[in-house]
């Protein structure tokens, strides 16, 4: 860009600042390179908690719903019309938002699966309207990395395949992913795979536990005897499962408890972390439930904050997506307590694929036999997550190459659409 050209008007839109360390860290990563590759972007976001967007990445934010009740349970009739009214005023909105910019970034995160509790005229219908109003007023839309996944809600899917279909570019962080989209009916032949957006941000310093002589298989040095860190989750199941949600968190709950203390009465300290503030309650519930001196929770508010805790650890257990791909990152070996297909593909991807147990049967002795396998292999998979993270880093730097071509393309080159409807 030269001196002489206008700044190009860039948006990030999704669920962001709202409390979710997965969702604000894939933002970070897409700032950092717009800073480094775009630096004079006018950027700013449509997200979910533009306060804490605003003062945590220094740019400005719009709130994503006239409605600020929006994703609580409507159940009174004002509340009820309230909703319905917002629904109507948010076309509007998000309409005159896009119009504003030349390109709108979606930054990763599973926006094109609904793997948790989701009413499609929540977020779904959010970008529903994004990708609608760009195609209409010829804003580049780009889905950058994002996560898909089998919808069951015939309204919901209908929503998800709509916004895939009416974005500009789009570009997945599995093949499970692109699978999925392919088989709803979007033309997947010029989307690429490339890796989770949170694979380009820095990771931290080593810590002791990086550098110390590792644990070998039988006949090296000893299991490691060193902290653990079990990331919780605020676990329900998915939008399909919400016959039985009480039911998958109660068994989810009483396992990790078990595991937990089991590893405390083994003397080994345990850290427990979180990747949204939802999940604060189960922290609170598993501390009061193992009482133990050598279980603490840690205080994490961003991807950088989990992988420092995660690097002074000898191994993870982990529930939430990010704080798996914060572990495998830093090349801590992890067990995942997996809820999704896109959890076991992340394990296969970085090696571990051998290590995923079900969150919604969690088992704490089949848990604790899984958690000591690793530990006694934990020197070979760190020697395989680190080749496994060279090649991550390297996908991530042509995910961001292929992406300056998409929206940023050379002056006069006409930008042609991805797909007509």
């Amino acid at each position: 860009m030269t001196s002489n050209e206008t700044p190009v008007r860039v948006g990030v839109f999704g669920l962001l600042g709202a409390g979710n360390t997965g969702n604000n860290g894939s933002l970070e990563a897409v700032l950092d390179y717009l800073r480094r590759e775009h630096p004079r972007a006018v950027v700013d976001a449509l997200c979910g908690g533009p306060e804490d967007v605003a003062i945590r990445y220094g740019i400005p934010a719009t709130r994503l719903n006239w409605y600020r009740g929006e994703y609580r349970t409507a159940s009174r009739a004002g509340a009820i019309a309230a909703k319905a009214l917002g629904k109507l005023v948010d076309a509007v909105r998000t309409a005159v938002w896009v119009r504003g910019h030349d390109a709108v970034i979606v930054p990763g995160t599973g926006v094109l699966e609904a793997t948790l509790p989701l009413r499609p005229w929540g977020f779904p219908y959010s970008l529903f309207l994004l990708c609608a109003t760009g195609r209409l007023f010829g804003t580049r839309v780009a889905l950058v990395s994002v996560g898909a996944a089998p919808i069951g809600n015939r309204l919901t899917r209908a929503l998800t395949r709509w916004s895939a279909r009416l974005a500009t570019y789009r570009s997945y962080r599995d093949a499970l992913s692109r699978d999925t989209m392919r088989a709803t009916g979007v033309d997947t032949s010029r989307d690429e795979i490339y890796e989770d957006l949170a694979f380009a941000l820095p990771t931290p310093p080593e810590s002791p536990a990086d550098t110390a002589a590792p644990a070998g298989d039988s006949g090296g040095p000893p299991a490691p005897q060193g902290t653990v860190c079990v990331g919780v989750m605020d676990f329900h199941g998915s939008d399909d499962d919400r016959a039985r949600a009480r039911e998958i968190h109660r068994r989810y709950m009483e396992g990790t408890t078990r595991f937990v203390r089991a590893l405390a009465g083994d003397g080994r300290p345990v850290r427990l972390l979180t990747g949204d503030d939802l999940d604060r309650p189960v922290v609170a519930a598993v501390l009061d439930a193992v009482n133990s001196p050598l279980v603490t929770a840690a205080e994490t508010t961003s991807l950088a904050d989990l992988m420092k805790e995660i690097s002074a650890a000898d191994t993870v257990v982990a529930t939430r997506y990010h704080n798996l791909v914060c572990a495998l990152k830093v090349g801590t070996p992890t067990l995942a307590l997996s809820y999704s297909a896109k959890s076991d593909a992340l394990m296969a991807r970085m090696g571990l694929g051998a290590y995923c147990h079900p969150a919604r049967e969690a088992d704490a002795d089949r848990l604790l036999e899984q958690f000591r396998e690793l530990e006694r292999r934990s020197a070979k998979l760190r020697q395989t997550l680190s080749e496994r993270n060279l090649a991550a880093a390297r996908r991530v730097e042509h995910q961001f190459t292929a992406l300056t071509a998409a929206l940023f393309p050379a002056a006069g080159r006409p930008h042609a659409p991805r797909e007509t409807p």
